[in-house]
């Protein structure tokens, strides 16, 4: 008996970036403005703002001007207590619960931003340096134990040993943060740890296969795609014995994915290479024991990847114990910062 994976539209709304999931409700942004969506209520509603440089609050009202200098929100995560931590170009902005204005509480010493950000149920927080790093010195995780009042290097990676941390993830089922890094040889690899940085693991590393930017924690196993433009790209699963299984080939690299309605979507982006030359995004969906296939594709659109970002379709982070499937398009035709909700089905067939 097969198992596949439906898809229902909700709705499609223009302008926005899904960004997570948190306490049961939908965060997106819209330039320095964060929205939020209730599944009760199906709407969306001003939660907060961020107030940027004078500069960028004129390059984020254009679409393509907004897209070269990587304006906006480009993670959030949640804590218990209501906090959010949001991650802006070279800064990371706590919003407090009872406020509706982002706070600027660190200054990305290198690099423009991170890509990620985590949060623990202690309320902890914590993200990795991601920068060009040709000389390959010192990468450090930073971490606040205070909702972000103050910031601390908790770990570093010594010099020569990664180029860059492309994100780290809170598991749940294991009490563990998962930690991804890159991008050459041994530098690619997957890492656990103590949610305090007391012990840390290498699970998998080196080569292009160890190479993830995201994945998604399970009961019994995680799953991750990989992201490499140098060889064919993989949907995997690793249980928690160390066992790895090889679930389904994509068709270009993966740099987001996420859990809906019992369901696991992966998506990839259009980065041409000489093994990777699709030219659409394209939403992967599967379940334990299931075919993957690919949902929706969305043709890049026409203006130079290097300065206008790869197309792709962006997925949120956080716990989601719903139904309901959210992503943006980014560089693509017709959907470029746009919005989709869909329910989610899974059949047996």
């Amino acid at each position: 008996m097969s198992v596949t994976v439906r898809l229902e539209p909700i709705g499609r709304f223009p302008g926005l970036r899904v960004l997570a999931w948190h306490a049961g409700a939908l965060y997106a942004g819209r330039g320095y403005a964060l929205l939020r969506w209730e599944p009760g209520t199906g709407r969306w509603t001003r939660r907060a703002s961020f107030s940027p440089a004078r500069w960028r609050r004129v390059t984020s009202r254009n679409r393509l001007s907004a897209r070269l200098v990587r304006d906006g929100f480009h993670a959030l995560a949640g804590l218990p207590d209501g906090t959010l931590a949001a991650v802006f170009p070279g800064a990371i902005g706590v919003l407090r619960p009872g406020s509706d204005r982002f706070q600027a509480v660190f200054r990305v010493p290198r690099g423009t931003r991170p890509l990620a950000i985590a949060a623990t149920p202690s309320g902890r927080l914590y993200w990795g340096e991601y920068f060009d790093n040709p000389h390959r010195e010192a990468v450090h995780v930073y971490g606040s134990a205070d909702a972000g009042a103050s910031w601390e290097a908790v770990y570093t990676f010594p010099p020569g040993a990664i180029r860059h941390v492309h994100s780290i993830t809170y598991d749940p089922y294991a009490d563990r943060l998962w930690v991804l890094t890159g991008d050459e040889g041994e530098e690619c690899r997957m890492l656990r740890a103590a949610p305090d940085w007391s012990s840390v693991e290498v699970v998998r590393s080196g080569g292009q296969q160890a190479r993830a930017v995201t994945l998604v924690p399970g009961a019994d196993a995680v799953y991750f795609a990989t992201d490499t433009p140098l060889e064919a790209n993989y949907i995997y699963r690793l249980d928690h014995r160390g066992r790895l299984d090889r679930l389904a080939a994509i068709d270009g690299s993966s740099f987001w994915s996420c859990r809906a309605g019992g369901a696991l979507f992966f998506s990839t982006a259009v980065e041409p290479s000489r093994v990777n030359r699709s030219r659409y995004a394209t939403l992967y969906g599967g379940a334990d024991g299931g075919a993957w296939s690919a949902l929706t594709r969305w043709a890049r659109d026409g203006w130079p990847l290097a300065l206008f970002q790869y197309a792709n379709i962006v997925l949120p982070s956080g716990a989601n114990d719903g139904d309901v499937l959210a992503a943006s398009g980014l560089a693509v035709r017709g959907e470029d910062h746009v919005a989709h909700l869909w329910r989610t089905h899974i059949a047996n067939g």
